[in-house]
């Protein structure tokens, strides 16, 4: 059996910016600022990271309470945002996702720097939340390699059997995603359809490198 865990954005979707409107959008919303300042980096970073940093960038205190009212205001605007942002499903992912779903010896899941009702409430905005059945979140863990270990964990339980990292493909568009893979012992597939180039991405020395997922091949081709 190979699990095959996926992160969201840049690499099955791109929502035009609608996950940093929600957070901007909840951190003026839920501490009453009049200016949201960039600085904070989020490509490739869990959500939990990303949030302790906007209130340290914007003078608020990075404590539980604070984080957890941040969290709970950007899960209510982020349909809003979806919304109101054009996102799309990357190409190639639609095929990629019902080929892979035919074949018994695959388990689709996610590792992704999304709150789990974050990454719920986007692939479920575009229709491909019924693939994944398991994954790692970024709730509680402020490092990606910690959301990769619990990606396996849960891969583990989900299929009832040990699950190692050597039986595990990774696919995302970002240096953290390759990192984060291994971490774990993980294959990588690197797609340059997000947070950064080919050639940054290529620098990391995934297993796969390609543009984008248009054509399946190369990736079914390895796992075959």
């Amino acid at each position: 059996m190979t699990a095959i865990l996926f992160d969201i954005d840049g690499t099955l979707l791109n929502t035009g910016g609608a996950g940093k409107l929600a957070m901007q959008n909840a951190l003026r919303f839920a501490f009453g600022l009049d200016q949201i300042h960039d600085g904070v980096p989020f490509a490739g970073r869990t959500d939990r990271s990303i949030g302790r940093d906007l209130l340290r960038h914007h003078g608020l205190p990075a404590e539980e309470q604070a984080l957890q009212r941040l969290q709970d205001a950007y899960l209510g605007e982020l349909p809003r945002s979806l919304e109101r942002k054009p996102g799309r499903i990357l190409p190639g992912i639609a095929e990629l996702l019902r080929r892979l779903a035919e074949q018994t010896d695959v388990a689709l899941g996610l590792l992704t720097g999304n709150l789990r009702r974050g990454a719920e409430v986007k692939l479920s905005y575009f229709g491909i939340d019924h693939y994944f059945a398991f994954g790692g979140f970024g709730d509680v863990h402020d490092d990606r390699d910690d959301v990769a270990r619990q990606a396996l964990a849960e891969g583990a339980r989900h299929l009832g059997r040990e699950l190692t990292g050597s039986a595990c493909w990774v696919i995302g568009d970002t240096p953290l995603d390759v990192r984060c893979a291994r971490a774990i012992g993980a294959q990588v597939l690197a797609v340059a359809t997000g947070g950064a180039s080919r050639a940054e991405l290529a620098a990391c020395q995934p297993d796969l490198l390609l543009d984008d997922l248009a054509d399946p091949e190369p990736l079914l081709q390895r796992l075959a």
